[in-house]
Protein backbone atom coordinates (compact mmCIF):
# COMPACT_ATOMS: atom_id res chain seq x y z
CA UNK A 1 0.00 0.00 0.00
CA UNK A 2 1.39 3.40 -0.95
CA UNK A 3 2.11 5.88 1.79
CA UNK A 4 0.26 8.54 -0.20
CA UNK A 5 -2.71 8.66 -2.51
CA UNK A 6 -1.85 8.83 -6.20
CA UNK A 7 -4.70 10.99 -7.45
CA UNK A 8 -5.13 10.78 -11.22
CA UNK A 9 -8.77 11.89 -11.33
CA UNK A 10 -7.89 15.30 -12.74
CA UNK A 11 -5.34 18.08 -12.57
CA UNK A 12 -7.94 19.99 -10.54
CA UNK A 13 -7.07 17.95 -7.42
CA UNK A 14 -3.71 19.55 -6.61
CA UNK A 15 -3.14 21.01 -3.16
CA UNK A 16 -1.63 24.50 -2.74
CA UNK A 17 2.15 24.42 -2.46
CA UNK A 18 3.91 25.91 0.55
CA UNK A 19 4.92 28.85 -1.62
CA UNK A 20 1.27 29.43 -2.55
CA UNK A 21 0.16 29.25 1.06
CA UNK A 22 2.86 31.73 2.09
CA UNK A 23 1.88 34.12 -0.68
CA UNK A 24 -1.78 33.90 0.32
CA UNK A 25 -0.94 34.67 3.93
CA UNK A 26 1.19 37.67 2.98
CA UNK A 27 -1.08 39.11 0.28
CA UNK A 28 -1.96 42.79 0.52
CA UNK A 29 -5.70 42.95 -0.07
CA UNK A 30 -8.67 45.29 -0.31
CA UNK A 31 -12.18 45.18 -1.76
CA UNK A 32 -11.90 43.98 -5.36
CA UNK A 33 -15.58 44.65 -6.13
CA UNK A 34 -14.75 48.29 -5.44
CA UNK A 35 -11.68 47.94 -7.66
CA UNK A 36 -9.30 48.42 -4.76
CA UNK A 37 -7.45 45.11 -4.29
CA UNK A 38 -3.81 45.77 -5.27
CA UNK A 39 -2.80 42.12 -5.50
CA UNK A 40 -5.70 41.35 -7.83
CA UNK A 41 -4.87 44.37 -9.97
CA UNK A 42 -1.22 43.38 -10.29
CA UNK A 43 -2.08 39.79 -11.17
CA UNK A 44 -4.64 40.81 -13.78
CA UNK A 45 -2.14 43.19 -15.38
CA UNK A 46 0.48 40.42 -15.35
CA UNK A 47 -1.85 37.95 -17.05
CA UNK A 48 -2.97 40.48 -19.66
CA UNK A 49 0.69 41.05 -20.57
CA UNK A 50 1.50 37.32 -20.68
CA UNK A 51 -1.49 36.62 -22.91
CA UNK A 52 -0.84 39.62 -25.16
CA UNK A 53 -4.18 41.31 -24.46
CA UNK A 54 -5.14 44.73 -23.13
CA UNK A 55 -6.83 43.67 -19.90
CA UNK A 56 -7.76 40.72 -17.71
CA UNK A 57 -10.30 39.77 -15.06
CA UNK A 58 -10.11 37.16 -12.29
CA UNK A 59 -13.23 34.99 -12.03
CA UNK A 60 -14.14 32.15 -9.65
CA UNK A 61 -14.24 29.37 -12.27
CA UNK A 62 -13.62 28.45 -15.88
CA UNK A 63 -17.33 27.87 -16.41
CA UNK A 64 -18.08 31.42 -15.32
CA UNK A 65 -15.21 32.72 -17.42
CA UNK A 66 -16.56 31.05 -20.55
CA UNK A 67 -20.12 32.12 -19.79
CA UNK A 68 -19.11 35.75 -19.28
CA UNK A 69 -17.06 35.73 -22.47
CA UNK A 70 -19.88 34.30 -24.57
CA UNK A 71 -22.39 36.76 -23.11
CA UNK A 72 -20.16 39.77 -23.75
CA UNK A 73 -19.81 38.82 -27.41
CA UNK A 74 -23.44 37.69 -27.79
CA UNK A 75 -25.10 40.61 -26.03
CA UNK A 76 -28.38 40.32 -27.91
CA UNK A 77 -30.70 37.47 -26.95
CA UNK A 78 -31.15 35.06 -29.82
CA UNK A 79 -27.52 35.33 -30.87
CA UNK A 80 -25.78 32.16 -32.01
CA UNK A 81 -22.34 30.77 -31.14
CA UNK A 82 -20.57 28.20 -33.29
CA UNK A 83 -18.76 25.61 -31.18
CA UNK A 84 -17.66 21.99 -31.18
CA UNK A 85 -20.23 19.29 -30.48
CA UNK A 86 -17.79 17.74 -27.99
CA UNK A 87 -16.55 20.97 -26.46
CA UNK A 88 -16.52 21.71 -22.75
CA UNK A 89 -18.75 24.76 -23.16
CA UNK A 90 -21.38 22.75 -24.99
CA UNK A 91 -21.27 19.52 -22.99
CA UNK A 92 -20.14 20.28 -19.44
CA UNK A 93 -21.22 23.80 -18.51
CA UNK A 94 -24.86 23.13 -17.74
CA UNK A 95 -26.11 24.77 -20.92
CA UNK A 96 -25.45 28.14 -19.32
CA UNK A 97 -25.04 30.09 -22.54
CA UNK A 98 -28.62 29.13 -23.40
CA UNK A 99 -30.34 28.98 -20.02
CA UNK A 100 -28.81 32.18 -18.71
CA UNK A 101 -27.74 34.08 -21.80
CA UNK A 102 -30.32 33.16 -24.40
CA UNK A 103 -27.50 32.19 -26.77
CA UNK A 104 -28.20 29.43 -29.28
CA UNK A 105 -25.40 26.86 -29.77
CA UNK A 106 -24.67 25.91 -33.37
CA UNK A 107 -22.55 22.77 -33.10
CA UNK A 108 -19.96 21.56 -35.56
CA UNK A 109 -18.50 18.07 -35.25
CA UNK A 110 -15.19 17.94 -33.42
CA UNK A 111 -12.54 15.87 -35.17
CA UNK A 112 -10.42 13.44 -33.13
CA UNK A 113 -7.73 16.12 -32.85
CA UNK A 114 -10.15 18.65 -31.36
CA UNK A 115 -10.46 20.80 -34.45
CA UNK A 116 -13.58 21.56 -36.44
CA UNK A 117 -13.28 21.44 -40.21
CA UNK A 118 -12.85 24.99 -41.44
CA UNK A 119 -15.33 24.54 -44.29
CA UNK A 120 -17.92 23.28 -41.80
CA UNK A 121 -17.37 26.34 -39.62
CA UNK A 122 -17.95 28.57 -42.63
CA UNK A 123 -21.05 26.58 -43.58
CA UNK A 124 -22.44 27.02 -40.06
CA UNK A 125 -22.36 30.82 -40.28
CA UNK A 126 -25.93 32.00 -40.77
CA UNK A 127 -26.95 34.20 -43.65
CA UNK A 128 -29.38 36.96 -42.66
CA UNK A 129 -32.85 35.48 -42.55
CA UNK A 130 -35.75 36.15 -40.23
CA UNK A 131 -36.02 32.40 -39.55
CA UNK A 132 -32.52 32.10 -38.09
CA UNK A 133 -30.60 33.34 -35.08
CA UNK A 134 -27.71 35.70 -35.78
CA UNK A 135 -24.21 34.23 -35.72
CA UNK A 136 -21.93 36.37 -33.55
CA UNK A 137 -19.22 34.10 -32.16
CA UNK A 138 -16.96 31.11 -32.81
CA UNK A 139 -15.56 29.16 -29.84
CA UNK A 140 -12.46 26.95 -29.85
CA UNK A 141 -11.02 24.83 -27.02
CA UNK A 142 -7.25 24.45 -26.55
CA UNK A 143 -6.23 21.96 -25.34
CA UNK A 144 -9.31 19.96 -26.25
CA UNK A 145 -10.24 17.84 -23.25
CA UNK A 146 -12.64 15.35 -24.79
CA UNK A 147 -10.13 14.69 -27.56
CA UNK A 148 -7.52 13.59 -25.06
CA UNK A 149 -5.84 16.92 -24.39
CA UNK A 150 -4.99 17.55 -28.04
CA UNK A 151 -3.44 20.88 -29.02
CA UNK A 152 -4.85 23.20 -31.66
CA UNK A 153 -2.01 24.60 -33.75
CA UNK A 154 -1.35 28.30 -34.10
CA UNK A 155 -1.90 27.97 -37.85
CA UNK A 156 -5.36 26.47 -37.34
CA UNK A 157 -6.28 29.07 -34.73
CA UNK A 158 -5.14 31.89 -37.01
CA UNK A 159 -7.23 30.47 -39.85
CA UNK A 160 -10.36 30.35 -37.71
CA UNK A 161 -9.58 33.88 -36.55
CA UNK A 162 -9.41 35.03 -40.16
CA UNK A 163 -12.78 33.43 -40.85
CA UNK A 164 -14.31 35.13 -37.84
CA UNK A 165 -12.92 38.53 -38.78
CA UNK A 166 -13.96 38.27 -42.42
CA UNK A 167 -17.54 37.52 -41.35
CA UNK A 168 -17.71 40.17 -38.64
CA UNK A 169 -17.67 37.58 -35.84
CA UNK A 170 -15.70 37.28 -32.60
CA UNK A 171 -13.44 34.38 -31.60
CA UNK A 172 -13.32 33.05 -28.04
CA UNK A 173 -10.85 30.40 -26.91
CA UNK A 174 -11.65 28.19 -23.96
CA UNK A 175 -8.02 27.96 -22.90
CA UNK A 176 -8.51 26.06 -19.67
CA UNK A 177 -5.20 24.29 -20.42
CA UNK A 178 -3.77 26.79 -22.91
CA UNK A 179 -0.38 26.76 -21.15
CA UNK A 180 -0.19 22.99 -21.68
CA UNK A 181 -0.82 23.62 -25.38
CA UNK A 182 1.79 26.38 -25.51
CA UNK A 183 4.43 24.17 -23.92
CA UNK A 184 3.60 21.12 -26.03
CA UNK A 185 3.62 23.08 -29.29
CA UNK A 186 6.62 25.21 -28.40
CA UNK A 187 4.65 28.37 -29.22
CA UNK A 188 4.53 31.35 -26.84
CA UNK A 189 1.08 31.59 -25.32
CA UNK A 190 0.49 35.16 -26.51
CA UNK A 191 1.21 34.09 -30.09
CA UNK A 192 -1.02 31.04 -29.74
CA UNK A 193 -4.04 33.19 -28.86
CA UNK A 194 -3.23 36.25 -30.97
CA UNK A 195 -6.25 35.69 -33.23
CA UNK A 196 -8.69 35.49 -30.31
CA UNK A 197 -10.87 38.32 -29.09
CA UNK A 198 -11.10 36.66 -25.67
CA UNK A 199 -9.50 33.76 -23.83
CA UNK A 200 -10.36 32.01 -20.58
CA UNK A 201 -7.47 30.41 -18.68
CA UNK A 202 -8.02 28.00 -15.81
CA UNK A 203 -5.56 28.60 -12.98
CA UNK A 204 -6.60 25.56 -10.93
CA UNK A 205 -5.98 22.80 -13.47
CA UNK A 206 -2.48 22.07 -14.74
CA UNK A 207 -1.14 25.27 -13.20
CA UNK A 208 -2.12 24.08 -9.73
CA UNK A 209 -3.63 27.19 -8.13
CA UNK A 210 -6.36 26.40 -5.59
CA UNK A 211 -9.16 28.48 -7.15
CA UNK A 212 -10.01 30.57 -10.15
CA UNK A 213 -9.69 31.42 -13.80
CA UNK A 214 -8.69 34.53 -15.70
CA UNK A 215 -10.32 35.96 -18.80
CA UNK A 216 -8.43 38.29 -21.12
CA UNK A 217 -9.36 40.55 -24.00
CA UNK A 218 -9.65 44.20 -24.93
CA UNK A 219 -10.27 46.83 -22.28
CA UNK A 220 -13.82 47.30 -23.63
CA UNK A 221 -14.41 43.54 -23.38
CA UNK A 222 -13.18 43.41 -19.76
CA UNK A 223 -15.26 46.45 -18.78
CA UNK A 224 -18.38 44.58 -19.90
CA UNK A 225 -17.11 41.35 -18.33
CA UNK A 226 -16.85 43.04 -14.91
CA UNK A 227 -20.54 43.91 -15.05
CA UNK A 228 -21.49 40.36 -15.97
CA UNK A 229 -19.23 38.93 -13.28
CA UNK A 230 -21.15 40.96 -10.72
CA UNK A 231 -24.49 39.90 -12.24
CA UNK A 232 -23.52 36.23 -11.97
CA UNK A 233 -22.40 36.54 -8.36
CA UNK A 234 -18.71 36.28 -9.17
CA UNK A 235 -17.58 39.53 -7.60
CA UNK A 236 -15.43 38.68 -4.58
CA UNK A 237 -13.97 41.01 -1.99
CA UNK A 238 -10.41 40.35 -0.77
CA UNK A 239 -9.72 38.18 -3.81
CA UNK A 240 -6.03 39.10 -3.73
CA UNK A 241 -5.59 36.11 -1.42
CA UNK A 242 -6.46 33.85 -4.37
CA UNK A 243 -4.62 35.95 -6.94
CA UNK A 244 -1.45 35.66 -4.86
CA UNK A 245 -1.60 31.87 -5.10
CA UNK A 246 -2.35 32.09 -8.82
CA UNK A 247 0.71 34.31 -9.33
CA UNK A 248 2.88 31.64 -7.72
CA UNK A 249 1.25 29.01 -9.94
CA UNK A 250 2.16 30.95 -13.07
CA UNK A 251 5.66 31.63 -11.78
CA UNK A 252 6.47 28.11 -10.57
CA UNK A 253 4.32 25.61 -12.46
CA UNK A 254 4.42 26.56 -16.14
CA UNK A 255 8.00 25.34 -16.25
CA UNK A 256 6.91 21.94 -14.94
CA UNK A 257 4.26 21.25 -17.59
CA UNK A 258 6.68 19.64 -20.04
CA UNK A 259 7.60 17.14 -17.34
CA UNK A 260 3.89 16.41 -16.79
CA UNK A 261 3.61 15.66 -20.50
CA UNK A 262 6.62 13.36 -20.35
CA UNK A 263 5.12 11.43 -17.44
CA UNK A 264 1.84 11.09 -19.31
CA UNK A 265 3.75 9.49 -22.19
CA UNK A 266 5.45 7.08 -19.78
CA UNK A 267 2.08 6.21 -18.27
CA UNK A 268 0.56 5.60 -21.70
CA UNK A 269 3.46 3.39 -22.81
CA UNK A 270 3.09 1.35 -19.62
CA UNK A 271 -0.64 0.89 -20.06
CA UNK A 272 -0.06 -0.37 -23.61
CA UNK A 273 1.74 -3.38 -22.18
CA UNK A 274 -1.36 -4.60 -20.33
CA UNK A 275 -3.12 -7.02 -22.65
CA UNK A 276 -6.68 -6.14 -21.66
CA UNK A 277 -6.21 -2.41 -22.26
CA UNK A 278 -5.65 -0.32 -25.36
CA UNK A 279 -4.18 3.15 -25.57
CA UNK A 280 -2.82 5.19 -28.45
CA UNK A 281 0.33 6.48 -26.78
CA UNK A 282 1.33 8.37 -29.93
CA UNK A 283 -1.75 10.56 -29.51
CA UNK A 284 -0.80 11.68 -25.98
CA UNK A 285 0.26 15.28 -26.47
CA UNK A 286 -0.15 16.83 -23.04
CA UNK A 287 -1.10 15.61 -19.56
CA UNK A 288 -4.09 13.37 -20.31
CA UNK A 289 -4.13 9.63 -20.97
CA UNK A 290 -7.30 7.89 -22.13
CA UNK A 291 -7.39 4.12 -22.28
CA UNK A 292 -10.06 1.64 -23.28
CA UNK A 293 -10.85 -1.65 -21.57
CA UNK A 294 -11.16 -4.46 -24.11
CA UNK A 295 -12.17 -7.33 -21.79
CA UNK A 296 -15.94 -7.44 -21.12
CA UNK A 297 -15.31 -8.89 -17.67
CA UNK A 298 -13.79 -5.60 -16.57
CA UNK A 299 -15.75 -2.35 -16.31
CA UNK A 300 -14.30 1.11 -15.69
CA UNK A 301 -16.33 1.36 -12.48
CA UNK A 302 -14.91 -1.86 -11.07
CA UNK A 303 -11.36 -1.12 -12.16
CA UNK A 304 -11.49 2.33 -10.56
CA UNK A 305 -12.94 0.84 -7.37
CA UNK A 306 -10.16 -1.74 -7.11
CA UNK A 307 -7.55 0.91 -7.85
CA UNK A 308 -8.95 2.99 -5.00
CA UNK A 309 -8.30 0.08 -2.65
CA UNK A 310 -4.64 0.46 -3.66
CA UNK A 311 -4.67 4.25 -3.08
CA UNK A 312 -4.84 5.13 -6.76
CA UNK A 313 -7.76 7.40 -7.63
CA UNK A 314 -9.35 7.62 -11.07
CA UNK A 315 -12.80 8.08 -12.57
CA UNK A 316 -14.46 6.41 -15.54
CA UNK A 317 -14.80 8.46 -18.69
CA UNK A 318 -17.36 6.24 -20.41
CA UNK A 319 -18.72 2.71 -20.32
CA UNK A 320 -15.40 1.36 -21.61
CA UNK A 321 -12.90 4.13 -20.99
CA UNK A 322 -10.90 5.64 -18.13
CA UNK A 323 -8.99 8.92 -18.12
CA UNK A 324 -5.82 9.52 -16.12
CA UNK A 325 -4.55 13.08 -15.72
CA UNK A 326 -1.01 13.98 -14.70
CA UNK A 327 -0.22 17.10 -12.68
CA UNK A 328 2.87 18.51 -11.03
CA UNK A 329 2.22 16.67 -7.75
CA UNK A 330 2.50 13.29 -9.50
CA UNK A 331 6.06 11.94 -9.41
CA UNK A 332 7.79 9.38 -11.61
CA UNK A 333 7.48 6.85 -8.80
CA UNK A 334 3.76 7.62 -8.58
CA UNK A 335 3.42 6.80 -12.28
CA UNK A 336 5.21 3.49 -11.82
CA UNK A 337 3.13 2.67 -8.75
CA UNK A 338 -0.07 3.44 -10.66
CA UNK A 339 0.98 1.16 -13.50
CA UNK A 340 1.72 -1.65 -11.06
CA UNK A 341 -1.67 -1.18 -9.43
CA UNK A 342 -3.53 -1.17 -12.75
CA UNK A 343 -1.90 -4.45 -13.66
CA UNK A 344 -2.76 -5.95 -10.26
CA UNK A 345 -6.33 -4.65 -10.41
CA UNK A 346 -6.86 -6.19 -13.84
CA UNK A 347 -5.55 -9.52 -12.56
CA UNK A 348 -7.84 -9.40 -9.52
CA UNK A 349 -10.90 -8.65 -11.64
CA UNK A 350 -10.09 -11.41 -14.11
CA UNK A 351 -10.16 -13.95 -11.31
CA UNK A 352 -13.91 -13.62 -11.54
CA UNK A 353 -14.41 -13.13 -7.84
CA UNK A 354 -17.88 -12.01 -6.84
CA UNK A 355 -16.39 -9.80 -4.14
CA UNK A 356 -16.25 -6.94 -6.65
CA UNK A 357 -19.88 -7.12 -7.74
CA UNK A 358 -20.91 -4.56 -5.13
CA UNK A 359 -18.44 -2.01 -6.48
CA UNK A 360 -20.73 -0.87 -9.29
CA UNK A 361 -24.41 -0.60 -9.96
CA UNK A 362 -23.86 -0.33 -13.68
CA UNK A 363 -23.88 3.43 -13.72
CA UNK A 364 -20.75 5.03 -15.11
CA UNK A 365 -19.67 8.37 -13.74
CA UNK A 366 -18.00 10.78 -16.10
CA UNK A 367 -14.89 12.79 -15.24
CA UNK A 368 -14.85 14.69 -18.53
CA UNK A 369 -15.98 17.96 -17.04
CA UNK A 370 -12.93 18.24 -14.80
Amino acid sequence: MASKVVDLRSDTVTKPSEAMRAAMAAAVVDDDVLGADPTAQRFEAEMAAIMGKEAALFVPSGTMGNLISVLVHCDVRGSEAILGDNSHIHVYENGGISTIGGVHPRTVKNNPDGTMDVDKIVAAIRHPDLHYPTTRLICLENTHGNSGGKCLSVEYTDKVGEIAKSHGLKLHIDGARIFNASVALGVPVDRLVKAADSVSVCLSKGLGAPVGSIIVGSKAFIDKAKILRKTLGGGMRQVGVLCAAAHVAIRDTVGKLADDHRKAKVLAEGLKKIEQLTVDSASVQTNMVFFDIMDPRISPDKLCAVLEQHNVLAMPASSKRIRFVIHYQISDSDVQYALTCVEKAVEELLKGSTEFEHLTNGTTKSSYGH
